[in-house]
């Protein structure tokens, strides 16, 4: 039982959907097998468009009073264990495009993996790129939130970035018409990325050994054999949320089977048996025990989604 009652889809939208998208799109859909973590209720529908055209269409036609989520690889999100109302949209079965356009610059779709991305980049011979490498995610989700590592952050080589509207059309934008920070980005309308034009430094020579090496050290620092949604908070100016949750003696710190993961602090795990109410119940308990220790506020990067269980 969720807090509030699931929203009715017509019976026929449902049958007029089956017969437009077939197998692309079903109901009442756990969210635990669309999230890193793990976790999340039910979708009440869920969407995996296989193309740019059939999304546009289903998004153009979606009555106005159906609410509308945007799921990448499902990495820095917590589905709540009541479900999500309404339609979800997963854009990792759309095409993975990477390619050099005329200009020398970078059109790359926002369903594409950023360690796919990187991969590709450095063979190219393009950089700064290697950092892509540590963003666990896709490309949409990075734009979504100038997600950023070793140094350097997404938004630092966008050129344009392409949103699809409620309407279905697709539109382009520059850097300026956004508003950029540190792991946030404020767009001018209400919209979805679907893909961006990247350029690079011309003088910059990326290194694929040393993109090995960065995803070494990850390797060693980061528990990234178990469900996790990456890093869970943004560092604070002139500090590092990793730091301050070890020193507040919470490494190794578990609710129920959610836990602050031994290997590095700004990670919660998933030990196997977690809920979405867990995570966010250990999340808030780190926020809590960090500002009574440090007078910090952490401020979480994770996107919450879906109602919690009454």
């Amino acid at each position: 039982m969720t807090s509030t009652t699931p929203m009715i889809i017509d019976p026929a939208l449902r049958e007029q959907w089956h017969a437009q998208f077939g197998d692309t799109l079903a109901f009442d859909v756990p969210m635990s097998a669309h999230t890193s973590w793990r976790v999340g209720g039910l979708a009440q529908v869920l969407f995996q468009p296989r193309s740019l055209e059939s999304l546009s269409q289903f998004v153009r036609e979606l009555p106005a009073q159906i609410p509308l989520h945007w799921v990448g690889l499902g990495s820095n999100l917590l589905v709540r264990d009541g479900g999500v109302a309404g339609v979800v949209v997963t854009t990792k079965k759309l095409p993975h495009d990477i390619a050099q356009d005329a200009q020398g610059d970078v059109v790359a779709s926002a369903g594409t993996p950023c360690t796919t991305l990187a991969r590709q980049l450095v063979r190219w011979g393009l950089g700064p790129s290697e950092f892509f490498a540590g963003i666990p995610g896709s490309l949409g989700g990075a734009l979504t939130m100038n997600a950023g590592a070793h140094g350097h952050e997404t938004w630092d080589v966008v050129r344009f970035a392409r949103l699809l509207h409620r309407d279905g059309r697709i539109r382009q934008y520059t850097p300026g018409d956004f508003k950029i920070a540190y792991r946030s980005v404020v767009l001018p309308a209400q919209g979805w990325f679907v893909g961006a034009t990247l350029r690079f430094d011309p003088d910059y020579e990326p290194s694929l050994q040393h993109m090995r090496e960065l995803q070494d050290r990850r390797k060693q620092t980061q528990p990234l054999g178990l469900p996790s949604c990456g890093s869970v908070f943004r560092n604070p100016d002139g500090d590092h949320a990793a730091r301050l949750i070890e020193v507040a003696g919470l490494k190794g710190h578990q609710i129920g089977g959610a836990q602050v993961s031994p290997k590095h602090a700004n990670f919660i795990i998933n030990t196997g048996a977690a809920t979405a109410a867990d995570i966010e119940a250990l999340i808030t308990h780190v926020q809590d025990t960090v500002s009574q220790h440090h007078s910090v506020a952490l401020t979480h990067e994770v996107r919450f989604l879906g109602e919690a269980v009454a």
